[in-house]
């Protein structure tokens, strides 16, 4: 896509990742597609952000665990009709195997399969972009700082207190915002100049002159050592010959009052914290900016709905509500309902995410849980409650405390039904 002066833009999104540290959510998807904040995907947060950018060419790389991220792409982010074009395309890119017989061996490797791509594209600049984190940015502000610094390589950059940056890969610079050293979850990460007790760390987004993007991946290609990742293996090897600058993604300014957001929600615990963030009063991440929406499928599903039953009163406070669910008789306190789940009278649901089409029984009792889609929660019980009832039954974070209830698991019709298997006399 022709941006301004930017020339010809590209995006590729990175969504091959297995989210280990997702599971159980991840044992059916991959990590890009779990499910967000009731009606959304993780990916949904990084293809909006170039939509909204008028950044409209992009391709979304896969890898494992795809079809229900490729699914959601087929139905959510095709243009139609008289809207298709060269220029206007969101297009999934699977793993093909172009360099061996072998999966994608790192961020880099994605992109060094997928160069066939830029090249078909004439691209000159390409932005690529992880697809796993929840945030919100005006990327045509991060091309017009690349351009005006004459960067090579420019990488969006989050700041953080410095106590809490060893958590992630850490970027050093000087004080024009260029980038002196990379260093992969340090223990006393570099403080940014003029800014003491804080450090940046990479968000995994970044932009690429293509000349340099393309030398770089072939010849991190022939590197037989390298894990072919772009922060652990390229950017360290470059950054003393080539222009790459650090973008403070706090200086990004969205329309309509927003405020920056970035989080990573690799883990149980940041998944479940960022849903808590959603829940705040005048919250940072905020889902209701017309000026930047965040853009998903829409299915034809009926309203919400709340009502008091059997007597029991309905209380529904703090709580994010997707289309069809319906809560009768019930406590549902600072929490998120997803897509047509369902609570029966005298439940109890606190602090906690509601998968899609999820059934909660009479009188049951959820505190600090996750529910995956399409289970069925019996009644009278107890969950969140009792660590080692839950350990016994369920996935308990170690880290967090919070229980996570995985997607049933498959069932051949044969294990539901034994009288469908023919006896054969043994």
């Amino acid at each position: 896509m022709w941006i301004r002066s930017h020339g010809r833009v590209l995006g590729i999104v990175l969504a091959g990742g297995k989210g280990t540290r997702l599971m159980p959510l991840t044992k059916y998807r991959a990590k890009p597609a779990v499910y967000f904040a009731g009606k959304y995907r993780i990916i949904d947060f990084a293809l909006s952000n170039f939509i909204n950018s008028g950044i409209f060419a992009n391709y979304v790389l896969i890898q494992f665990k795809s079809q229900s991220l490729t699914e959601h792409i087929e139905r959510s982010w095709q243009f139609g009709g008289a809207m298709r074009g060269r220029d206007l395309f969101v297009t999934l890119a699977p793993a093909q195997m172009w360099s061996g017989e072998h999966w994608y061996r790192g961020t880099a490797d994605a992109v060094y399969q997928n160069l066939h791509l830029i090249t078909g594209y004439d691209a000159d600049k390409i932005c690529v972009f992880a697809a796993d984190h929840v945030y919100k940015m005006d990327i045509r502000q991060v091309l017009e700082f690349h351009s005006q610094k004459q960067a090579h390589i420019t990488v969006t950059a989050n700041v953080v207190p410095k106590s809490e940056a060893h958590q992630f890969g850490c970027i050093a610079t000087d004080r024009d915002g260029r980038i002196t050293g990379f260093l992969e979850k340090p223990a006393d990460p570099p403080e940014i100049p003029g800014r003491p007790g804080f450090s940046y760390v990479s968000m995994g987004n970044y932009i690429f002159e293509r000349e340099i993007l393309e030398r770089c991946l072939i010849e991190d290609n022939q590197d037989e050592s390298s894990s072919h990742d772009f922060g652990k293996d390229i950017f360290p090897k470059l950054f003393k010959s080539a222009r790459i600058y650090a973008y403070d993604f706090s200086t990004n300014d969205l329309p309509g009052r927003d405020k920056p957001y970035w989080r990573d929600v690799g883990t149980i615990k940041a998944y479940w914290e960022a849903h808590m963030d959603l829940l705040k009063y005048n919250s940072d991440m905020t889902l209701y900016n017309p000026a930047w929406p965040i853009r998903t499928v829409s299915y034809a599903d009926p309203p919400s709905y709340f009502y008091p039953v059997k007597g029991q009163s309905c209380s529904v406070t703090g709580t994010l509500a997707a289309e069809g669910s319906r809560v009768y008789g019930a406590v549902v306190h600072h929490s998120v309902l997803s897509r047509n789940c369902l609570i029966h009278p005298s439940a109890v649901v606190e602090d906690c995410i509601i998968g899609h089409d999820v059934v909660i029984g009479e009188g049951a009792h959820l505190r600090k849980v996750i529910v995956d889609g399409n289970n069925v929660i019996p009644p009278n019980i107890n969950i969140g409650f009792d660590e080692e009832f839950d350990r016994e039954r369920y996935h308990l974070d170690e880290q967090s405390g919070i229980v996570v209830i995985g997607k049933p698991s498959i069932r051949l019709r044969s294990d539901i039904n034994p009288s469908l298997v023919e006896d054969h006399g043994n």
